[in-house]
């Protein structure tokens, strides 16, 4: 990873927590009608994003097994996981260019972070 990703990174961990939240919530609220069961999916599901952004690749795999699980016990499944995560990554690209259009070298980290978690998001095949 370049170091332009890894400030772009480093800025999404102090900025991006709310608007993942917001951004899985919403996803999960329009599949869902118990308002309980949305915040606690889309909380579990940030902390995966967390975990993704932190680079920390073992615990985003086991927070992400355990999201599929408690997906797969109200009727939801890896379709909506992806969805919900493209809304997300939409929403940050969105945000990024709004935002940091007037600062080219920022967002161009921002952008290159995104990418990197684009790539770790895609599912890795099976050795």
């Amino acid at each position: 990873m370049s170091a332009n990703a890894a400030e772009g990174l480093s800025g999404l961990l102090q900025w991006s927590d709310p608007v993942i939240f917001d951004r899985l919530r919403d996803a999960y609220a329009k599949r869902l009608s118990d308002i309980g069961t949305v915040w606690r999916l889309a909380r579990l599901h940030a902390r995966v994003w967390r975990a993704l952004i932190s680079g920390d690749m073992a615990k985003f795999d086991s927070l992400r097994a355990d999201l599929i699980v408690e997906l797969a016990a109200f009727g939801l499944d890896l379709d909506c996981l992806a969805e919900a995560d493209s809304q997300t990554m939409t929403e940050l690209v969105e945000i990024v260019v709004a935002r940091f259009r007037l600062s080219p070298r920022q967002s161009q980290d921002y952008h290159l972070a995104l990418i990197e978690l684009a790539g770790r998001l895609a599912p890795r095949r099976a050795a």
